[in-house]
């Protein structure tokens, strides 16, 4: 993206539920409204292969005239949401009109090397952050959760005993929490948006699965916004990127106590372990497409606003150009982050310990060009909200065989307080 005179906060401001789609990450702000073509809604192994070729079919064309990026003459982009499920649907759109600016939070001193890592200028033992008060975007109601905590914490002893017993290495549980709403998609944005201003900050359609009809979508009337912290795929010309993590403490408002922990993590050998099996399980797969590939021997941390995360850059140099970043993104999705390992085992036990359909979440969601060039997020730390302004909050928990279910269920309610304070729900999640 090129430097501009617009602000992120302009971008926010305009950002519209159900006519806009907005992408925060340290690149910067784009804000792509309305929908000039669909490109793509599934199947997304068939999308990805010829998405490049689509995208600059649709060059000098004037109804494509202002889906480029400002002030270039590239071909237009293409935006949206891919699905956990790499067989359900999704939304791909080239937009009618881009806008982009500086990142939502720009370094006092920023990396002269535009590759360097996300959080290369930031102090990982940094004290807990205290936004300044601002008004709450209220949910109201009775949160219905599903799994119950009792029944999650059932599932994840179940897990713990496949594990045990071999059947797979890791599996990552997750539950959900409903709230009737009704909650504002873009003022919720905003909040988030300046609540973690490094963390990937997006608003998009996507289609929502039918209440209680596993496998059935409606129309495309819901809209995803969250603020994930993680990386799935980052191409710029021939550099290749992924920031997986694993391993996950929960902050804490007392500076001591957050270092405490921050310190814990780094230390835990049961979270290197469930770190290490999503590092190997990213490298091999990037390895096929990359002339080299730079996989650090450590985890370092990474913070949010309510979480400590185990981080791994891995970067290397794409061997063939015609790659598109939405062809390596499906080519590692989904990562031991958000599944589980092996993949095909991880998946199995999901369909039998996780009582609902994912969707969008632990999907992706970002962009990508005729070039190739684009950016890939974990739709984590997210929610889905339905056209009447009810919405659903995941979180998930790595689980592998030294899991305790009480940590892990504590660990998914540290999760949800990404949302559930921008809304106003507290801690008690």
């Amino acid at each position: 993206m090129l430097p501009l005179l617009t602000e992120p906060a302009d971008l926010l401001a305009d950002y519209r539920s159900g006519g806009s789609f907005l992408f925060a990450s340290r690149r910067g702000v784009l804000l792509a409204e309305g929908a000039a073509a669909l490109v793509a809604a599934g199947p997304w192994g068939l999308a990805a292969d010829s998405i490049s070729g689509e995208l600059a079919g649709y060059t000098g064309l004037d109804q494509f005239a202002g889906a480029g990026w400002t002030g270039t003459r590239r071909s237009p982009i293409a935006v949206g949401v891919v699905p956990f499920d790499l067989n359900r649907p999704g939304r791909l759109v080239v937009p009618a009109a881009v806008r982009e600016s500086e990142p939502l939070d720009v370094p006092v001193a920023r990396p002269r090397n535009p590759a360097a890592a996300p959080d290369d200028s930031l102090d990982p033992l940094a004290p807990h952050p205290h936004p300044e008060p601002e008004m709450a975007v209220r949910a109201s109601g009775r949160l219905e959760a599903l799994p119950t905590p009792a029944d999650y914490a059932a599932g994840v002893a179940r897990a713990v005993r496949m594990l045990r017993a071999g059947e797979l290495d890791k599996v990552v549980l997750a539950r959900t929490l409903r709230v009737p709403g009704p909650v504002d998609a873009a003022a919720l944005l905003r909040r988030l948006a300046r609540r973690d201003p490094q963390a990937f900050v997006f608003g998009a359609q996507a289609p929502l699965p039918a209440i209680g009809q596993p496998g059935v979508y409606g129309s495309v009337g819901g809209t995803l916004v969250g603020a994930s912290p993680e990386l799935l795929l980052s191409r710029r010309g021939p550099l290749v990127v992924s920031n997986p993590l694993a391993g996950s403490a929960a902050r804490s408002a007392d500076p001591q106590e957050d270092r405490r922990r921050a310190a814990a993590l780094l230390a835990s050998a049961k979270d290197a372990h469930e770190h290490a099996v999503v590092v190997g399980a990213v490298a091999d797969a990037l390895r096929p497409f990359c002339l080299g590939l730079d996989v650090p021997a450590a985890p370092s941390l990474i913070r949010t606003a309510t979480m400590w995360h185990l981080s791994t850059r891995i970067s290397g140099w794409l061997a063939d150009p015609s790659v598109s970043s939405l062809r390596l993104a499906a080519a590692l999705h989904p990562t031991p982050a958000v599944c589980g390992w092996p993949t095909s085992a991880a998946r199995a036990a999901l369909n039998e310990l996780e009582p609902f359909d994912r969707g969008s979440y632990t999907g992706l969601v970002g962009w990508c060009d005729a070039e190739g060039d684009g950016e890939w997020a974990l739709a984590i730390r997210c929610a889905e909200i339905a056209s009447d302004g009810s919405l659903r909050l995941f979180a998930g928990a790595g689980i592998v065989a030294e899991s305790r279910p009480a940590d892990e269920l504590a660990e998914t309610s540290a999760k949800f307080r990404t949302l559930g304070r921008a809304m106003g729900l507290g801690d008690d999640l």
